[in-house]
C-alpha cells in the first residue's frame, strides 16, 4: 500500500496563513518588494489596496507610502498590470513575463478581437487603422515616459475617435478609441499603470510602456506561477487554483503535474502543496492581529474560505459582486471589519467573538493605532464599499 495522504487541519492552515502571508509579527518584512515576492500578487483594482496591504506587513509601517511609491514608480521593482481573472494586480516586475504568458495571452486575444468587432459594427476604421494608431501612441508614450490618455491624444489625435458600442441595446454607449485601446494594450502587456494623478489614493493614473520581458512558453509559465502561489497559499483545492488563476481545469492539472505537487486533504476535500511542503508547520510564536484592506490578497486568496472566514460574516463584509471589504483578523481568521471616519479615526467592530478575549481586543486596538499612525491625514475610502465599512465610516461619535 502507498503512503497515506496527509490531512492538514484548520489550525495548521491558519498557522501557515499567518507566517506565509507575513501577518504574524515575526513574519513581517522590511520592503514592499519582499511583500510582493512573498504574496505573488497584490490586488491593484483599488490603488489604496496595494499600499494598505503592504503597510500591514511591514516592520516599520511609517515608510509604507514613500517606499511603495519608490517600488512602483521609481525603481519599477513592482508593476501594476492585468493578470488573473482579468484583474489589475501589482506584481514583482520579474514576474511580468510569467503572468503575461500564463494568463494574459488568452485574455488579450479575446479583448483585441472584441475591440475590432465593436468598431466594425459601428462603422469605425478597420484593424489596419487601429494598428497604425497603436504604434503611434506607443511611440508617443515612450517619448513622454508616462502620460494620461488625454495627454496622448495631443500627440496622436486619432485616439479621440469615438464609436457607438452595442447600438440599440439597453446598455448602448459611446466609447473612445483611447480608453478601449489602452485597456487592450494593458492586457497584452505592452503598457502598465504609471504614477497616479494626485495622492496614492487616486484612481486616475498615467500610463507607461511596460518593462521589456521575454516571451515564455505558456505551459512553463503556468507551472512557475502555480508553484509560486502554492508555496505561499498551499494547501489549496483544485477549485481554489482554478478560481485564482482563471485557467481551465486541464491547465491547472497540467501545471500541478509539472511542479510535482503533493496531494493532501483538507476539510473541503483533496488539496495540494508544493513538493516537500507536506510536513507539519509550527504555530507563530505569538497570536497576531491584523487590519487588512478591501481586496487584500489574503482575504481574496482562496475560493473556499470557510476555514478562515465564517459564512455568517459575509453579508457584512462583501459587496454584491463578491469583493471583500476591510477585515479584522485574529490569529488566522476574520473576526470583524473596520472603516475610517472623516476625521481620520480608525473604527472597528467584532462580528465573531468566539475565542476573542482581552488579549485579542488589545492587539486589534494596537493595529488600528498603527494603521492610523501611517495613514495620517489621508481619508481612505475603498473603491468597492461594503455594508459594515459604510456603517462604521459614516457613524458619528
Amino acid at each position: 500500500m502507498g503512503d497515506a495522504v496527509r490531512y492538514i487541519g484548520v489550525g495548521e492552515r491558519r498557522a501557515r496563513l499567518g507566517l506565509r502571508q507575513q501577518l504574524a509579527v515575526e513574519a513581517r518584512v522590511g520592503t514592499p518588494e519582499e511583500v510582493g515576492e512573498a504574496l505573488v500578487a497584490l490586488h491593484g483594482s483599488d490603488p489604496a489596496t496595494v499600499y494598505l496591504a503592504v503597510g500591514a506587513r511591514l516592520v516599520d509601517a511609517s515608510v509604507t507610502v514613500p517606499e511603495t511609491e519608490r517600488a512602483l514608480y521609481e525603481d519599477r521593482t513592482l508593476v501594476r498590470m492585468h493578470g488573473m481573472r482579468h484583474t489589475v494586480f501589482a506584481f514583482p516586475t520579474e514576474l511580468a513575463a510569467v503572468v503575461h504568458a500564463s494568463t494574459g495571452l488568452t485574455v488579450a486575444a479575446r479583448e483585441r478581437a472584441a475591440l475590432i468587432k465593436d468598431m466594425a459594427k459601428a462603422g469605425a476604421p478597420d484593424a489596419a487603422w487601429l494598428k497604425e494608431v497603436e504604434e503611434s501612441a506607443l511611440a508617443a508614450l515612450a517619448r513622454r515616459g508616462q502620460a494620461t490618455a488625454s495627454e496622448l491624444t495631443q500627440d496622436e489625435p486619432r485616439l479621440k475617435e469615438q464609436f457607438v458600442y452595442a447600438a440599440g441595446k439597453s446598455y448602448e454607449g459611446v466609447h473612445t478609441v483611447s480608453s478601449r485601446l489602452l485597456r487592450v494594450l494593458g492586457v497584452e502587456g505592452k503598457v502598465v499603470r504609471g504614477r497616479p494623478l494626485g495622492s496614492w489614493m487616486s484612481s486616475q493614473f498615467r500610463w507607461a510602456v511596460a518593462p521589456p520581458h521575454p516571451e515564455l512558453d505558456v505551459a512553463e509559465a503556468q507551472a512557475e506561477l502555480l508553484r509560486r502561489w502554492l508555496t505561499v497559499c498551499g494547501p489549496a483545492t483544485e477549485a481554489d487554483l482554478k478560481w485564482w488563476t482563471s485557467w481551465k481545469v486541464s491547465d491547472v492539472r497540467r501545471a500541478l503535474t509539472a511542479i510535482r505537487a503533493v496531494a493532501v486533504t483538507v476539510d473541503e476535500g483533496p488539496a495540494y502543496v508544493v513538493e516537500g511542503d507536506d510536513g507539519p508547520v509550527a504555530e507563530p510564536a505569538e497570536p497576531w492581529a491584523a487590519l487588512l484592506p478591501g481586496l487584500d490578497p489574503t482575504a481574496m486568496g482562496w475560493q473556499q474560505r470557510d476555514w478562515y472566514l465564517a459564512p455568517a460574516l459575509r453579508p457584512a463584509l462583501f459587496d454584491r459582486s463578491g469583493n471583500v471589504g476591510p477585515t479584522v483578523w485574529w490569529n488566522g481568521r476574520v473576526v470583524g471589519g473596520w472603516g475610517q471616519r472623516a476625521d481620520g479615526e480608525i473604527v472597528w467592530r467584532l462580528l465573531d467573538t468566539e475565542g476573542v478575549g482581552r488579549e485579542a481586543e488589545a492587539a486589534i486596538a494596537l493595529e488600528a493605532a498603527r494603521l492610523r499612525g501611517w495613514v495620517g491625514a489621508t481619508w481612505v475610502r475603498p473603491r468597492f464599499r461594503t455594508p459594515l465599512e459604510k456603517e462604521l465610516a459614516e457613524a458619528t461619535g
